[in-house]
């Protein structure tokens, strides 16, 4: 059973957070990103260890990738300054000198994901036939690992770049314009994006998900979602269709980070430790969903009746796990499919007739609420 609810109206803008990152972001252990020099400034070219060493540009790239033609003196050397400065070579930077590359870069938030998955091969199916190939990379819903990788793009020279989200630091922001190739976000409906865009409004989806509760009847919900991101949007508009339908949030559950369907176990046991009188409970995105139900299950409770459990994402799995996981999505595919023809159509020099277009929110009812 679908309904599209609020995905009726003119889509909602998102109201994106925007942020600045005077200095550079830390990775996981706390030490500089990788790809990063120690100072913090963007990787150094290979013509700045070529100088620093003393050197041609020529001789450094053959002590990295043919040492045995280079002195041993001057080798230990370029190493040395290699070390010291997090210099990383770049084999694709070296089929694509030309410029004339062949390769779309696709940056994904998770991999585990089957949306961001389906949504890179709507696009490949459209890029591929043409001679283009996707090449895809996981951001893992760190700011540290997304300015890497944007980083990366200078050497890497790419015809075009796709995202599974949108790109919320100004700085990258400003070095992906710097490219002057085709730049597609997704995920989200911002009022400004970088340059293409084929999203949704997240704050409509949470509001969809407020509107389903209150019509079957519930009244003491819950939210489980990332802090950031995705997820605050969704809370946004969870919170605004819970006021307008006269629920009751009688718990919130921030995460730092979703990988896995234990996230979901573990967050929605700490939810009910906190508020055990909750009814349902929106999850903002299906990992977390699935976990839950799965928790749901494992302490007895019986769906929906003890607990009714919402979703976001249309993941296969939601279908065939009892009793069925009620959850909120787009068609995935459809959407890489409008993003690869909005890239394929900018690389051709050719103009869509939109720069952003919005695709369908639908709810899909099962037994789970």
């Amino acid at each position: 059973m679908s309904d599209t609810g609020a995905a009726k109206r003119p889509p909602t803008i998102d109201d994106v957070l925007r942020l600045r990152a005077a200095e550079p972001l830390p990775s996981s252990d706390g030490g500089p990103v990788e790809g990063m020099s120690r100072d913090g400034a963007a990787p150094p070219r290979i013509v700045e260890i070529a100088r620093l060493a003393g050197v041609s540009p020529i001789t450094v790239s053959r002590a990295l990738r043919q040492p045995e033609k280079v002195a041993e003196a001057k080798r230990r050397k370029i190493l040395e300054i290699v070390e010291r400065t997090g210099y990383a070579t770049n084999p694709h930077a070296r089929a694509l000198r030309s410029g004339q590359s062949n390769i779309v870069a696709a940056f994904v938030s998770n991999l585990q994901s089957q949306q961001f998955c389906l949504a890179v091969q709507g696009c490949g199916e459209v890029l591929e036939p043409q001679g283009y190939q996707l090449m895809i990379g996981q951001t893992s819903y760190s700011y540290a690992k997304e300015t890497t990788m944007i980083q990366s793009l200078r050497e890497m020279r790419p015809a075009a770049v796709m995202f599974t989200g949108v790109i919320e630091i100004e700085e990258n922001r400003r070095a992906l314009r710097a490219l002057g190739i085709p730049i597609m976000e997704t995920w989200a409906y911002p009022r400004d994006p970088i340059d293409m865009l084929v999203g949704f409004s997240n704050i409509d989806g949470g509001r969809l998900a407020a509107e389903h509760f209150a019509k079957r009847g519930y009244r003491r919900v819950g939210f489980i979602g990332r802090r950031s991101g995705r997820g605050a949007l969704r809370l946004t508009g969870f919170r605004e269709g819970a006021r307008a339908a006269g629920l009751d949030i009688v718990a919130e559950l921030s995460v730092d980070g979703v990988s896995s369907m234990v996230d979901g176990r573990r967050a929605l046991g700490d939810l009910l430790s906190r508020n055990a009188a909750v009814e349902a409970v929106f999850c903002a995105n299906d990992l977390l969903a699935t976990g839950a139900l799965l928790e749901a299950r494992r302490l007895g409770m019986c769906l929906p009746d003890d607990i009714a459990i919402l979703g976001f994402g249309h993941n296969d799995v939601a279908e065939e796990l009892p009793p069925g996981l009620t959850t909120i999505g787009i068609d995935s595919r459809d959407l890489g499919r409008q993003a690869g023809s909005m890239i394929l159509q900018r690389m051709r020099g050719e103009m869509p007739s939109e720069l952003t277009c919005a695709v369908e929110l639908t709810l899909t009812r099962r037994g789970s609420s």
